[in-house]
C-alpha cells in the first residue's frame, strides 16, 4: 500500500496533451483598469518605475489605473509621480478616509475633499471591501455600502462625472465554514485573515444585496463593480444585475481563475456585455498578464492560471481559454475603461 500523502504535498503533473499557445502581448493595446501601484516607492526609486514602463511596453499595456491614489496631498504627489510625469500611461483614482466615518462634520469634509481630489486629477473613486466588513460608525455599528448616511458620496460622484469602482465582499467560500467542503481551503489556510465566517461579519449575500441596492438607487452615478460583479462564481446573477442596472460596469481583475473554469458561460457573458466589461489584473506580474491574454484570446484547454507558483493560489483547478473576437477584445482591453475614466 502506498504511504499516506498530505494534501499540501499533492501536486500532480498534468498528463493531458493539448495544443498550447504563448501570448506574450495583448493582441490590442490594453488598459489595466484595476491595479495598485506603489507610487510613493517609485518617487524614491525611479529605476523601479522605469522597469514597470518597460514591462508595460513588452506586454502592450498602454495604461494602468492606480486605484490606491489616496486623498489630499498624498493623492497629488501620486498623480505627479505617475499621471503627470507619464501622460497617458497612468490614471489615478482617489480614496476616502473612512476611519472617523459618520463622526460630526465627517461627511461635509469628505465631500469637499472628494471634489478637491477630482479637481486635482483623480479619474474616479475606489472603495475597498472594508466598507461593510470593518468600518463602523461612532455607535460601533458596521457601515454597509447602502447606508443612507453615506449616500451623498455616491451622488457626489455622479455630479462630478467620475465612476465609483467598488469592491464589496470576497469569494463566497470566504464566508463559509473552513472544512473539507470549502474549495478555497488551501488559500484560507495561507490567509486566515480572509476568512469571514464569523458573527462579526455580515453574510456574503447581505453584502452583495447592499452593493446592488446602492447601484440601483443612484442611476446617475456610474459604478464599476470589482472582480466580476463581486460574485464571479455566479455569472447568471451578475448578468441579471447588469441588465437591471444600466449604470453598472464590471472588471475582471483577479478572477480569471473563476471565469476560466466556466468557459462556455464566460464566453456568453463577455459577448453579451462586451460594452460593460473592463480588463484588469489587480496587480499581476508579467506571467499573470500573459495568463489573462491567453484566457481571453485562445481556445487553449486545461492550463494553469498561476504557472509560476508551486500551488494553485485560489483553488485546485485549471482553466480554459474563451477565444473572444477582435471587436470584443478591443472594447474590453481599452475602449470601455477609457470611456469610464474620461480618456476619450
Amino acid at each position: 500500500m502506498p504511504e499516506d500523502l498530505l494534501l499540501s504535498e499533492f501536486t500532480p503533473h498534468v498528463e493531458l496533451v493539448v495544443p498550447q499557445h504563448t501570448i506574450n502581448r495583448s493582441r490590442f493595446v490594453s488598459l489595466d483598469a484595476h491595479n495598485h501601484l506603489p507610487a510613493e516607492r517609485y518617487r524614491t526609486n525611479p529605476a523601479e518605475l522605469r522597469q514597470l514602463l518597460g514591462e508595460m511596453d513588452a506586454l502592450n499595456v498602454g495604461c494602468i489605473a492606480n486605484l490606491s491614489g489616496g486623498w489630499g496631498d498624498n493623492l497629488r504627489m501620486n498623480i505627479s509621480t505617475l499621471d503627470q510625469a507619464f501622460p497617458g500611461r497612468f490614471v489615478t483614482l482617489c480614496n476616502i478616509d473612512w476611519q472617523e466615518a459618520l463622526s460630526e462634520g465627517w461627511l461635509e469634509h469628505t465631500l469637499k475633499q472628494f471634489e478637491t481630489d477630482v479637481k486635482a486629477g483623480a479619474r474616479g473613486l475606489k472603495v475597498f471591501k472594508e466598507l461593510g466588513l470593518v468600518y463602523r460608525d461612532p455607535a460601533g455599528r458596521l457601515i454597509m455600502p447602502d447606508d443612507p448616511r453615506i449616500a451623498p458620496i455616491w451622488d457626489k460622484a455622479g455630479a462630478l462625472g467620475v465612476p465609483v469602482l467598488i469592491h464589496t465582499a470576497d469569494p463566497t467560500a470566504f464566508f463559509k465554514p473552513l472544512n473539507g467542503n470549502n474549495e478555497r481551503w488551501d488559500e484560507l489556510q495561507r490567509h486566515p485573515e480572509w476568512h469571514f465566517y464569523d458573527p462579526r461579519f455580515p453574510e456574503f449575500m447581505e453584502l452583495i444585496q447592499a452593493l446592488y441596492r446602492v447601484i440601483a438607487a443612484h442611476p446617475a452615478t456610474t459604478f464599476i463593480t470589482a472582480h466580476v460583479g463581486c460574485y464571479a462564481e455566479n455569472l447568471g446573477f451578475v448578468s441579471e444585475m447588469l441588465e437591471r442596472c444600466p449604470n453598472m460596469l464590471t472588471d475582471i481583475s483577479a478572477r480569471v481563475a473563476e471565469l476560466g473554469r466556466a468557459p462556455y458561460s464566460a464566453h456568453r457573458f463577455f459577448n453579451a456585455f462586451a460594452d460593460r466589461i473592463l480588463f484588469g489584473t489587480d496587480g499581476a506580474d508579467m506571467a499573470g498578464y500573459r495568463v489573462c491574454f491567453r484566457f481571453l484570446e485562445t481556445a487553449d484547454e486545461y492550463f494553469s492560471y498561476a504557472p509560476n507558483m508551486p500551488y494553485p493560489p485560489q483553488g485546485r483547478w485549471n482553466i480554459y481559454g474563451i477565444t473572444l473576437d477582435d471587436e470584443v477584445l478591443r472594447k474590453i482591453y481599452w475602449k470601455n475603461a477609457a470611456k469610464a475614466f474620461g480618456m476619450e
